[in-house]
């Protein structure tokens, strides 16, 4: 294998195990407020304004099926509700009811404490140079992988 693609693999490799690590913590932070770390990446999604499903799986870089199965059981157990959207009549938009709000706030104070000790580990220049380096590869590859 050529360099480049032994980097291209070791940036894949590297992502893939990162996005373990981050969902083993969001899991082990969502489960003592009744929630999966799927549940609070979707509400979280929506915390600010309401999103249809399509938006919401494109922020959050999930399958537009994946996010409706998950809002469908958000909506179902009163954690999201559904409402009108102006802009569309068929893609309503999910919001958080105050039941979903509660529950994320009670994630909000182990969140608070990992993301203290993470940048605690990392220094706060380390944990800049972590997400502009996230960021550009992010980037790179929406250019590399959006049709033109």
């Amino acid at each position: 294998m050529t360099e480049t693609g032994e980097l291209a693999s070791g940036l894949a490799l590297g992502s893939f195990r990162l996005n373990g690590q981050f969902l083993q913590v969001a899991e082990g932070l969502a489960r003592p407020a009744g929630m999966t770390a799927a549940w609070w990446q979707v509400l979280g999604a929506v915390l600010r304004e309401p999103l249809p499903v399509a938006g919401v799986a494109r922020v959050m870089g999930m399958t537009r099926q994946g996010v409706q199965r998950i809002a469908d059981l958000l909506v179902e157990r009163g954690l999201a509700e559904y409402q009108p959207n102006p802009a569309h009549r068929r893609a309503k938009l999910l919001q958080p009811t105050a039941a979903g709000r509660a529950a994320v706030a009670k994630i909000n104070p182990g969140h608070q404490d990992f993301a203290d000790r993470l940048v605690e580990e990392l220094g706060m220049d380390g944990a800049r140079d972590c997400l502009a380096a996230l960021h550009r590869l992010s980037t790179a590859l929406d250019h590399l992988t959006t049709p033109s």
